[in-house]
Protein backbone atom coordinates (compact mmCIF):
# COMPACT_ATOMS: atom_id res chain seq x y z
CA UNK A 1 0.00 0.00 0.00
CA UNK A 2 1.43 3.22 -0.87
CA UNK A 3 0.25 6.49 1.55
CA UNK A 4 0.52 9.77 0.74
CA UNK A 5 3.31 12.14 0.57
CA UNK A 6 3.46 14.37 3.79
CA UNK A 7 4.00 18.26 4.38
CA UNK A 8 6.39 18.96 7.18
CA UNK A 9 5.22 19.37 10.44
CA UNK A 10 7.64 22.59 12.01
CA UNK A 11 9.22 24.86 9.99
CA UNK A 12 12.56 23.11 10.06
CA UNK A 13 11.77 19.98 8.93
CA UNK A 14 11.95 19.87 4.83
CA UNK A 15 14.75 17.85 4.50
CA UNK A 16 13.99 14.52 6.00
CA UNK A 17 10.14 14.82 4.79
CA UNK A 18 11.26 15.25 1.34
CA UNK A 19 13.83 11.81 2.04
CA UNK A 20 10.81 10.24 3.19
CA UNK A 21 8.58 11.36 0.41
CA UNK A 22 11.10 10.37 -1.87
CA UNK A 23 10.86 6.86 -0.54
CA UNK A 24 7.11 6.96 -0.36
CA UNK A 25 6.67 7.14 -3.77
CA UNK A 26 9.23 4.50 -4.59
CA UNK A 27 8.32 1.98 -2.12
CA UNK A 28 5.18 0.21 -0.83
CA UNK A 29 4.52 1.26 3.01
CA UNK A 30 6.00 -2.66 4.03
CA UNK A 31 8.72 -2.11 2.33
CA UNK A 32 10.11 0.61 3.94
CA UNK A 33 12.03 -0.16 7.21
CA UNK A 34 11.17 1.48 10.16
CA UNK A 35 14.80 2.49 11.18
CA UNK A 36 14.83 4.89 7.90
CA UNK A 37 11.88 7.35 9.75
CA UNK A 38 14.18 7.14 12.86
CA UNK A 39 17.56 7.90 11.43
CA UNK A 40 16.60 10.42 8.71
CA UNK A 41 15.16 12.53 11.34
CA UNK A 42 18.15 12.11 13.96
CA UNK A 43 20.54 12.49 10.83
CA UNK A 44 18.83 15.91 9.51
CA UNK A 45 17.62 18.07 11.95
CA UNK A 46 21.03 18.93 13.05
CA UNK A 47 21.39 23.21 11.91
CA UNK A 48 21.39 25.70 14.92
CA UNK A 49 20.04 28.81 15.20
CA UNK A 50 21.19 31.77 16.76
CA UNK A 51 20.71 31.54 20.22
CA UNK A 52 22.27 27.51 19.92
CA UNK A 53 18.70 25.58 19.45
CA UNK A 54 19.33 22.30 17.86
CA UNK A 55 16.98 21.62 14.72
CA UNK A 56 16.00 25.64 14.21
CA UNK A 57 17.43 25.91 11.04
CA UNK A 58 16.97 22.53 9.32
CA UNK A 59 19.24 20.66 7.45
CA UNK A 60 22.91 21.46 6.67
CA UNK A 61 24.59 20.22 3.54
CA UNK A 62 26.70 18.29 5.55
CA UNK A 63 23.77 16.24 6.96
CA UNK A 64 22.34 15.75 3.80
CA UNK A 65 25.11 14.10 2.59
CA UNK A 66 25.80 11.93 5.19
CA UNK A 67 22.03 10.89 5.13
CA UNK A 68 22.56 10.02 1.88
CA UNK A 69 25.42 8.09 2.38
CA UNK A 70 23.77 6.21 5.32
CA UNK A 71 20.78 5.50 3.25
CA UNK A 72 22.91 3.71 0.16
CA UNK A 73 24.37 1.86 3.33
CA UNK A 74 21.86 0.78 4.90
CA UNK A 75 20.58 -0.83 1.56
CA UNK A 76 23.57 -2.27 0.79
CA UNK A 77 22.65 -4.75 3.93
CA UNK A 78 19.62 -5.83 1.84
CA UNK A 79 17.28 -3.89 4.12
CA UNK A 80 15.54 -2.02 1.44
CA UNK A 81 16.04 -2.45 -2.74
CA UNK A 82 17.56 1.56 -2.76
CA UNK A 83 20.53 3.23 -4.98
CA UNK A 84 21.04 6.55 -3.16
CA UNK A 85 23.21 9.08 -4.58
CA UNK A 86 23.91 12.65 -3.41
CA UNK A 87 24.85 15.54 -6.30
CA UNK A 88 26.25 19.01 -5.74
CA UNK A 89 27.67 21.87 -7.69
CA UNK A 90 27.19 21.81 -11.59
CA UNK A 91 25.82 17.96 -11.24
CA UNK A 92 22.56 19.37 -10.12
CA UNK A 93 20.71 19.94 -13.34
CA UNK A 94 18.13 18.72 -15.38
CA UNK A 95 19.49 19.28 -18.85
CA UNK A 96 19.31 15.93 -21.11
CA UNK A 97 21.75 13.38 -19.88
CA UNK A 98 22.47 14.77 -16.20
CA UNK A 99 22.40 12.66 -13.83
CA UNK A 100 19.61 14.02 -12.22
CA UNK A 101 17.62 14.01 -15.26
CA UNK A 102 18.29 10.48 -15.96
CA UNK A 103 16.94 9.31 -12.24
CA UNK A 104 13.80 11.15 -13.26
CA UNK A 105 13.25 9.59 -16.53
CA UNK A 106 13.72 6.31 -15.19
CA UNK A 107 11.21 6.53 -11.86
CA UNK A 108 13.06 7.76 -9.27
CA UNK A 109 12.74 10.38 -6.99
CA UNK A 110 15.58 13.92 -6.22
CA UNK A 111 15.17 15.26 -3.25
CA UNK A 112 16.53 19.35 -4.06
CA UNK A 113 17.91 22.23 -2.69
CA UNK A 114 16.07 25.31 -4.01
CA UNK A 115 15.16 29.25 -3.21
CA UNK A 116 11.57 29.54 -1.90
CA UNK A 117 11.91 32.79 0.16
CA UNK A 118 14.89 31.19 1.76
CA UNK A 119 16.68 27.44 1.08
CA UNK A 120 14.07 24.44 1.26
CA UNK A 121 14.36 21.25 0.18
CA UNK A 122 11.38 19.69 -2.23
CA UNK A 123 10.95 16.52 -3.99
CA UNK A 124 11.25 16.29 -7.80
CA UNK A 125 9.43 13.11 -8.97
CA UNK A 126 9.13 13.94 -12.50
CA UNK A 127 10.06 16.09 -16.16
CA UNK A 128 8.01 15.63 -19.35
CA UNK A 129 9.35 18.54 -21.86
CA UNK A 130 9.55 21.99 -20.46
CA UNK A 131 7.52 20.95 -16.73
CA UNK A 132 8.71 19.48 -13.64
CA UNK A 133 6.68 17.60 -11.53
CA UNK A 134 7.39 18.00 -7.74
CA UNK A 135 6.09 17.93 -4.05
CA UNK A 136 6.68 20.70 -1.82
CA UNK A 137 6.28 19.68 1.55
CA UNK A 138 5.89 23.63 3.02
CA UNK A 139 2.19 24.78 2.52
CA UNK A 140 2.04 28.23 0.96
CA UNK A 141 -0.78 30.47 0.82
CA UNK A 142 -3.50 30.15 -2.04
CA UNK A 143 -2.80 31.03 -4.84
CA UNK A 144 0.37 30.61 -5.27
CA UNK A 145 2.38 33.94 -5.29
CA UNK A 146 4.46 33.07 -8.50
CA UNK A 147 1.53 32.76 -11.68
CA UNK A 148 3.80 30.24 -13.72
CA UNK A 149 3.71 27.57 -10.36
CA UNK A 150 0.60 25.63 -10.78
CA UNK A 151 -0.38 23.82 -7.40
CA UNK A 152 -2.33 20.50 -8.04
CA UNK A 153 -3.52 18.61 -5.22
CA UNK A 154 -5.35 16.31 -7.08
CA UNK A 155 -1.93 13.97 -7.28
CA UNK A 156 -1.48 13.54 -3.55
CA UNK A 157 1.04 10.53 -4.20
CA UNK A 158 3.41 12.14 -6.73
CA UNK A 159 3.34 15.75 -6.78
CA UNK A 160 1.84 19.01 -5.92
CA UNK A 161 3.81 21.86 -7.70
CA UNK A 162 4.23 21.79 -10.94
CA UNK A 163 6.99 24.19 -12.17
CA UNK A 164 8.77 25.40 -15.53
CA UNK A 165 11.85 23.38 -15.95
CA UNK A 166 13.27 27.23 -16.37
CA UNK A 167 12.92 28.09 -13.07
CA UNK A 168 15.50 25.41 -11.27
CA UNK A 169 18.03 26.27 -13.58
CA UNK A 170 18.53 29.17 -13.35
CA UNK A 171 21.30 30.42 -11.53
CA UNK A 172 19.32 33.67 -10.04
CA UNK A 173 17.52 33.35 -6.48
CA UNK A 174 14.12 33.32 -7.37
CA UNK A 175 11.04 30.43 -5.77
CA UNK A 176 11.91 26.95 -7.17
CA UNK A 177 15.59 27.93 -8.77
CA UNK A 178 18.45 25.87 -7.90
CA UNK A 179 20.64 28.69 -7.79
CA UNK A 180 24.07 29.43 -7.66
CA UNK A 181 26.27 26.55 -8.69
CA UNK A 182 28.07 26.36 -4.95
CA UNK A 183 24.70 26.28 -3.36
CA UNK A 184 23.33 23.05 -5.07
CA UNK A 185 22.67 19.92 -4.07
CA UNK A 186 20.36 17.10 -4.62
CA UNK A 187 20.08 13.54 -3.76
CA UNK A 188 19.12 10.61 -6.34
CA UNK A 189 16.86 8.14 -4.79
CA UNK A 190 15.75 4.96 -7.02
CA UNK A 191 14.92 1.29 -6.98
CA UNK A 192 17.46 -0.98 -7.24
CA UNK A 193 17.30 -3.02 -9.94
CA UNK A 194 17.43 -6.72 -9.66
Amino acid sequence: MKVPLRYQITNYDCGPTSLLNGLSVLFERHEIPPEIPQRLMLLCMDNFDEHGAAGRRGTTHAAMRYAADWLGRFADTGAIDLECRYLTGAEVTLAEGSGLRDALDRGGTAVAYIDLDGWHYILLTGVEGDTVYAFDPWILPEPFPVPDVKTDYDHPYSYNRVVPLSRFESTDIHPYSFGPYETREAVLMRRREK
